[in-house]
């Protein structure tokens, strides 16, 4: 039976690190001109209901460099448009290709693809989880810092798919956590429960940015209004304006705190200019890391197994 990354919360902590350590290692193997084979043959389909620069081009990045194909269908291209049941989709697509990378809004269409793929259904973004993503803020956070176990990370900004994901990170990878987030605009409370059940370490909500960020090792920031989110854009504007990461802010974490953003960042609303282009940022390198956690995942799902 296949099996799927559709949530951190699915995986032990050492399988996490695992997929981790491996992206760091091919990272380190193609530097050094190695060429990564692992899946010569096989073929992957990139199924984007929303779209993306980064997410499609790092995933078939890492699909050409493992020596596979890509299929990319955007909404327009699939059935989804078109009601078509899922559990069809799914069932036809296990037969053309070798795993089904998938971009789109409810957590329940990754969910019900799985139910019913025989081959990998891999997570991409969902509105409720974004687990590719921050498996490559943690790997460029180890490259950086080491250890996660003796770091404080901040999360400043929206409790979004992103937060989520942090959340469950925090309860398998045993690092301190705290969200910065305005009323009304937490994580998920169910998601944040089971994390706080399960984590060795403190996994705090607060409203002040400052507080959040006070002698934190990395902070993490994202942006206010995401896809799908277009009508509440003038309203988070205002509601979010003192969750800016700026230079101010960034005085209150440890001297060497670095800082992490997703990215499309939007210059001088979540991230100043200053911070996103100084010293600090590391977001450039994260957003490489996300073809090399992205070639570990496939290497790993797509050969079966997570190890």
């Amino acid at each position: 039976m296949a099996r799927h990354l559709l949530a951190l919360s699915d995986f032990s902590g050492p399988e996490l690190a695992a997929l981790i350590d491996r992206a760091i290692k091919m990272k380190r193997e193609s530097r050094a001109g190695v060429r990564h084979r692992d899946l010569a043959g096989r073929t992957i389909a990139l199924v984007f209901e929303k779209p993306s620069t980064r997410t499609r081009v790092s995933f078939e990045a890492a699909m050409y460099g493992l020596g596979g194909q890509v299929i990319y269908l955007s909404s327009r291209d699939t059935q989804l448009a078109r009601n078509e049941p899922l559990k069809d989709m799914a069932r036809v697509m296990a037969r053309y290709v070798d795993g089904l990378v998938i971009r789109t809004f409810g957590q329940e269409i990754v969910d019900e693809l799985a139910r019913y793929s025989q081959v990998p259904v891999i997570n991409a973004l969902t509105d409720l989880h974004h687990p590719c993503q921050i498996l490559s803020d943690l790997m460029t956070v180890i490259e950086s810092k080491g250890r996660l176990e003796q770091l404080k990370i901040a999360w400043v900004g929206d409790g979004n798919n992103m937060a989520n994901s942090w959340i469950q990170a925090a309860s398998r990878l045993g690092f301190t956590l705290t969200l910065a987030c305005p009323e009304g605009y937490e994580p998920d409370p169910q998601i944040l429960a089971a994390a706080r059940s399960e984590a060795e370490r403190p996994i705090t909500v607060v409203r002040d940015p400052a507080q959040a960020v006070a002698d934190a090792d990395v902070i993490n920031t994202d942006v206010w209004a995401s896809m799908g989110q277009e009508a509440e854009q003038l309203h988070r504007l205002q509601v979010f304006r003192p969750y800016q990461v700026n230079e101010r802010l960034l005085a209150e974490a440890a001297p060497d705190a670095i800082v992490l953003h997703c990215l499309p960042a939007h210059r001088e609303e979540e991230i100043s200019e200053t911070v996103l282009e100084g010293p600090r940022s590391v977001v450039w390198d994260q957003a490489e890391n996300k073809m090399h956690i992205h070639k570990a995942i496939l290497a790993a799902f797509l050969a079966g197994g997570s190890q």
